[in-house]
């Protein structure tokens, strides 16, 4: 199957940690609206066999925040969807006695599950790698065999970015790249954490492949409401004195009326 490509990486370079970014400044830098339009239908183009987006997300809610405009516009225009859990997002809170590993393991999915209702996927085809979080990199060659064998040729995958700084996101990006490579499959990157470390013109990011996809006013609406059913990430732990995992600046970098994707 032959070794996967690693990601190029320098200590620092890519931290997740503090505020981040704050989100006015890419707001008032104009290379985001200068970015190339892009639509559903050009992201998952329709084929002689049904056309399919398969989506990796590496925990449960990546989904939603980096396409959950997408889905909806997917599911308007009758694509099929794959959605893929890597892991069930159960280390998130560690220590904590309020969500301790066993209960984030269930109810992380059911809040992914409320989540892609909200968006209009009632019954979604959905598989669990149930890979462990915040070790999918060394589980690497795994999911791409996993991959795989659910990938067929024509199909658009889409995960996070292979430089988006959470080392889950990276693993996953890379493996999808070689996955979709030796599958046939075409291969779309969506920024998550990239935001929070990037800077407006950096030039780590792949602004030449970036597109922007506008959502409408309700679909905007819907995404934001179904950023609400992951509470697990969205309030503190008072068990442990920490902060949300997802923290309203994050939330307010990812909730604008567009999605950018890397193709």
């Amino acid at each position: 199957m032959g070794a996967l490509m690693q990601a190029p990486t320098t200590p620092g370079e890519r931290r997740i940690e503090g505020a981040g970014t704050p989100d006015q400044l890419w707001q008032d830098w104009g290379g985001l609206a200068a970015l190339p339009a892009i639509s559903a239908q050009q992201l998952v183009p329709a084929g002689p066999d049904r056309a399919r987006a398969v989506i990796v997300a590496p925990h449960p809610d990546d989904e939603v925040l980096a396409c959950g405009g997408l889905l909806q516009l997917l599911a308007g225009l009758g694509r099929e969807v794959l959605l893929v859990a890597v892991t069930d997002g159960d280390a998130s809170h560690p220590g904590s006695t309020l969500w301790p590993r066993e209960r984030l393991r269930q109810v992380r999915p059911q809040e992914s599950a409320q989540a892609l209702a909200a968006l209009g996927w009632q019954q979604p085809a959905w598989q669990r790698l149930q890979l462990p979080d915040g070790a999918v990199q060394a589980h690497a060659t795994l999911l791409r065999a996993m991959l795989e064998t659910l990938l067929r040729p024509g199909d658009t995958l889409l995960t996070t970015w292979r430089l988006d700084g959470h080392p889950d996101h990276e693993a996953c990006g890379w493996a999808s790249a070689a996955a979709a490579s030796s599958c046939g499959a075409r291969l779309v990157e969506m920024p998550v954490w990239g935001w929070h470390w990037a800077a407006p013109g950096d030039a780590r990011v792949p602004w030449h492949r970036a597109h922007r996809l506008a959502l409408p006013p309700e679909v905007l609406a819907r995404k934001r409401a179904a950023l609400a059913c992951f509470a697990s990430q969205l309030q503190p732990d008072p068990s442990t004195g920490q902060d949300a995992i997802v923290s309203p600046a994050a939330l307010q970098r990812l909730l604008h009326p567009y999605e950018i994707y890397f193709s």
